[in-house]
């Protein structure tokens, strides 16, 4: 899934999908959004 929330910063979005360690995190910040899925921890 690809999201962002508005109001919230972006790198919050992430860390908090990072410390889940719950499957896949990637930081698109040029784009607005954080990818989060599920499968191996993994974070790009």
């Amino acid at each position: 899934m690809d999201f962002h929330i508005q109001g919230v910063e972006l790198n919050h979005i992430r860390k908090a999908a990072l410390k889940m360690r719950a499957g896949g995190v990637g930081y698109y910040p040029n784009s607005n959004f954080v990818h989060i899925d599920t499968g191996p921890v993994r974070k790009w």
